[in-house]
């Protein structure tokens, strides 16, 4: 999150509702992260869990670094008690969890299994989400490294530090010291998919972002990302996500219009 509305959002002191837990886990940048009336400093790396019902927020320190995580948020029923239990910290503790960035690739399969039409890989990422768990709940202090991982971790770095620009193999793989071929072979390996492709797909991410939290036209937009024009931008986006940006930031202003309404509602007096 980068743009001043982005932060806005993000940065909004709110709570989820009953059952519902809320995992954040941050790659890039560094602020503070406020837990109930705890706050929390953040970094690459590091994890916090919420409860049901309790406030938080991200705080960012400098507006410069943008800030970069994965938040999954989990409905439970009430007959869930054992991953409850798992999902559910003492306050009172002030436990952080400093995993180190190589998470990122755990949380991104579980990203895509999430998002999938397959009921088969969404239940995958339930299965290995309730696995972590079980391992994060298991040892008071533990790392995950894999040093095979270092040029990926570098390539994906750089892809995000440069998303407004026009980044290609060359200047990718030149970075890393590595030939072009093995660059595309070691990410493919891990990342399940181009260098390229997955650059793109950040850009996307980048854009609708920028369409849900600002006003800005969709030519601006497509300068800002460095597409070749308005066309090629909404033709691509459209591409990825299945709506052209124009439906896109108009389904979202009316669902996000429609949450606030109801929770306007709930918290009236007479509700």
């Amino acid at each position: 999150m980068k743009e001043e509305n982005e932060i806005q959002w993000h940065s909004r002191y709110h709570s989820h509702g009953e059952n519902e837990f809320e995992l954040h886990y941050f790659i890039q940048g560094s602020g503070s992260f406020l837990n109930d009336r705890t706050r929390f400093s953040l970094g690459p790396g590091t994890l916090f869990l919420t409860n049901p019902e309790i406030h938080h927020s991200i705080i960012v320190q400098d507006g410069n670094n943008p800030i970069s995580y994965y938040a999954v948020l989990l409905k439970t029923e009430p007959s869930d008690r054992e991953i409850q239990r798992l999902l559910t910290i003492d306050l009172k503790s002030n436990r952080t969890y400093d995993l180190g960035t190589n998470y990122r690739f755990f949380f991104e399969e579980i990203k895509e299994k999430g998002l999938s039409g397959s009921r088969a890989l969404r239940q995958s990422a339930v299965h290995q989400l309730i696995s972590f768990l079980y391992v994060l709940s298991g040892e008071e202090d533990f790392h995950f490294s894999d040093s095979r991982n270092s040029h990926i971790e570098k390539a994906l770095r750089i892809m995000q530090n440069n998303i407004t620009r026009d980044l290609d193999l060359e200047d990718i793989s030149g970075k890393l010291g590595l030939s072009k071929s093995y660059f595309i072979r070691l990410f493919q390996q891990k990342m399940k998919t181009t260098p390229m492709k997955y650059f793109m797909k950040l850009k996307i991410e980048a854009a609708g972002a920028m369409l849900t939290s600002t006003d800005r036209p969709l030519l601006t937009i497509a300068q800002d990302l460095n597409f070749y024009s308005e066309f090629h931008f909404s033709r691509v986006f459209k591409q990825y996500t299945g709506s052209a940006p124009s439906v896109y930031r108009k389904q979202y202003l009316q669902l996000a219009g429609e949450h606030k309404a109801a929770a306007q509602e709930s918290s009236s007096p007479d509700s």
